[in-house]
């Protein structure tokens, strides 16, 4: 019981710091190397390690056609559009800022419940868009960023991949995918990986070899690969066999504020008393959003 217990603490570090974290190195790293190249090669080489962890641990690595139909699929919604075009778009924004616009993520997934399935908002609910709305407001209407170059284009690109991610959190939930989630996950992973090695061949994007990374990208992309992919993950779906989702969930707000004290600490990013304001308003809505009664 003791064990199970480190188990979970250590599980929720994982879930908090190293996903929080991963928005100041994946900033590093695409101020090197061109974004698309940068997310297929940590997505293929994280997806081959986990398919390996998974033979390893004697999961069934089988796939069926409609299983891996909808393996590309969650990939591409999930991996290609949502994190794919979301690195590309810091190149134009903060790597907190980014995070603080990603954490409205629960936001859009009840927009699209209410479309898809026509479930009824709750009042905890209403009352977390309504602060969402306003905190997003806040964020996104600072003048220093407005007539910064290209930030508006880099903010409307972000809220698009958190469309695309909340749409993909909202198909993987009645898509038929294998059972083992690092199988599952795995496949995910190659699919993007190889839709994202055409992409950036379409872009002619310049590959650069690992050895000719500055030391600081090398790191940040073995923590991206190996902690951001596989142990974070990992640490996820344990969390969701052992704990209940509600605390999950309670990564969506405290992320973004790891990633906005991390890019103060580490890039010299700015902190404006307007962000701060917007972010504690956010953050509130998104707890709301996610601490409602589940029906």
């Amino acid at each position: 019981m003791k064990n199970n217990k480190l188990l979970i603490i250590a599980a929720f570090f994982s879930i908090y710091f190293i996903w929080g974290s991963t928005y100041v190195f994946n900033k590093i790293a695409v101020t090197e190397l061109p974004p698309f190249f940068l997310v297929a090669l940590r997505f293929l080489t994280a997806g081959v390690l986990m398919i390996f962890l998974a033979f390893l641990l004697k999961h069934d690595l089988s796939i069926k056609k409609k299983e891996l139909l909808n393996s590309a699929i969650a990939g591409f919604f999930f991996l290609v559009y949502g994190n794919g075009v979301f690195v590309w778009a810091l190149k134009y924004v903060d790597s907190g800022f980014g995070a603080l616009l990603a954490s409205t993520q629960p936001l859009f997934v009840l927009f699209l419940l209410r479309l898809i399935d026509r479930k009824p908002l709750q009042k905890k609910s209403m009352i977390g868009v309504a602060l969402g709305i306003v905190g997003m407001y806040l964020l996104v209407s600072q003048q220093e960023l407005t007539t910064s170059k290209g930030s508006l284009l880099g903010i409307f690109m972000i809220l698009t991949c958190v469309l695309s991610w909340s749409y993909g959190s909202v198909f993987v939930s009645k898509a038929v995918l294998p059972k083992s989630h690092l199988v599952s996950t795995g496949y995910q992973m190659l699919c993007a990986g190889t839709i994202l090695v055409i992409a950036s061949f379409i872009f002619k994007e310049e590959w650069v070899s690992p050895l000719a990374w500055s030391t600081n990208v090398q790191i940040s992309m073995f923590i991206l690969i190996v902690f951001g992919g596989i142990v974070a993950f990992t640490a996820f779906n344990f969390l969701l066999k052992n704990v209940a989702t509600e605390k999950v969930s309670t990564s969506a707000y405290v992320n973004p504020v790891i990633a906005l004290f991390m890019g103060w600490f580490f890039l010299n990013e700015k902190l404006s008393t307007q962000s701060l304001i917007a972010s504690g308003i956010l953050l509130t809505g998104v707890y709301f959003i996610t601490s409602r009664k589940r029906k």
